[in-house]
């Protein structure tokens, strides 16, 4: 029986925190314990239905690896000239699945070039007769909902112990969440480790507080 990973991650799109990466490793024999937990979409999950599912996954896994990529390292990749964020999660998969060493891997891709993607995770790889499937949406295969659910517990949580660290409370940390945007425009200068300063929200205060000062 073939050993399948699925990868997928949680935090992409906010302002503050680390973006997590999951790879979910099961045996196919036991595909029938993730469909009988429910492993579905994150995003389709409360937060205590995943919370309760995360232990159920854990226990069910062959295997599982996060890496958590921090705000610094977001921002060394949006902002080079040689990469960007789609090539660093494709490198940070290629490092998962060294790890996990599967029989296929299913990755869950942010870019929409699905062949390039392929290509670049290809060459990362330590065992070359590793099967890749790479598709958006991927989370309808039950390894990927299962990594995107343990991704997601994993970074809510590490959002929650970054709140307890500093005393405050900055909501969601997306960009669209009205007190994610007042604690950014409040303290920027206080915390930069847990904000992305290449996302329009941090250059948007940064250079209106800039030309205030200039004023």
């Amino acid at each position: 029986m073939a050993l399948i990973a699925g990868i997928d991650e949680a935090g992409r799109g906010p302002c503050i925190g680390p973006l997590v990466i999951c790879a979910y490793m099961i045996n196919e024999k036991d595909m029938s314990l993730l469909a009988n937990i429910g492993a579905k979409d994150s995003k389709l999950l409360s937060a205590p239905k995943r919370q309760k599912m995360f232990a159920e996954l854990q226990k069910a896994a062959k295997g599982y690896e996060i890496i958590e990529i921090s705000p610094a390292e977001i921002d060394e990749a949006v902002e080079s000239e040689n990469t960007n964020l789609n090539w660093l999660e494709a490198q940070k998969a290629a490092m998962l699945l060294n790890r996990l060493n599967p029989d296929i891997a299913i990755i869950d891709c942010p870019s929409p070039n699905l062949k390039a993607y392929r290509d670049f995770v290809y060459n990362c790889l330590k065992k070359k007769n590793m099967e890749l499937v790479i598709e958006h949406k991927a989370e309808r295969h039950l390894p990927v909902a299962a990594a995107s659910i343990i991704a997601k517990v994993t970074r809510d949580k590490r959002i929650e112990e970054i709140k307890q660290k500093i005393g405050l409370d900055f909501g969601s940390g997306y960009p669209a969440d009205p007190s994610t945007k007042a604690f950014i425009e409040k303290y920027w200068r206080n915390y930069p480790d847990i904000i992305r300063k290449s996302w329009a929200t941090y250059k948007a205060v940064v250079n209106k507080q800039k030309t205030i000062a200039e004023f």
